[in-house]
């Protein structure tokens, strides 16, 4: 699906994801989800009471972008088809929660996983994408964290 360079930038950037859905008015929306890159595609996990469940429902074609907002800029955007797995809702959880909080032992990930049994993944296949890296070109800018990662 990806290559190994864009798999890595998934697994070692540590921002969320945008993600634009189409609202029941038809505007599009955009949110941010924790995500995860695993077995091959990208999972994000919300209650299955969440508006963007009922959105992906009706419609489940999407976009998304996964870029830190510190130069230099770069980063993946793209769209996909999203498939929701509540059978997979709390595993998924599980993951984002060890990825982003480090483990499940904290105030947050333990209020976060009481709500566990109505979590939903929603996994993301992307139909298209594509990177941007203006690494070269901003690294004299203030602030710029050269060393982190970039998809090539």
């Amino acid at each position: 699906m990806f290559s190994s360079d864009l798999e890595t930038y998934l697994k070692q950037t540590l921002v969320p994801i945008r993600l634009a859905v189409q609202s029941d008015t038809g505007w599009p929306v955009v949110l941010s989800l924790w995500y995860i890159y695993h077995q091959n595609h990208i999972y994000c996990a919300t209650q299955e009471s969440a508006r963007v469940v009922g959105w992906l429902r009706k419609d489940a074609r999407c976009a998304f972008e996964i870029a830190s907002d510190q130069p230099p800029y770069c980063g993946l955007r793209g769209q996909a088809r999203a498939y929701l797995e509540p059978q997979h809702g709390e595993h998924i959880l599980r993951l984002l929660l060890q990825r982003y909080l480090g483990g499940v032992d904290n105030p947050l990930a333990r209020g976060l996983l009481q709500r566990s049994s109505r979590e939903v993944a929603i996994r993301l296949d992307p139909i298209n994408h594509f990177t941007w890296n203006y690494r070269e070109r901003m690294k004299e800018s203030p602030g710029a964290d050269i060393n982190k990662p970039c998809p090539e």
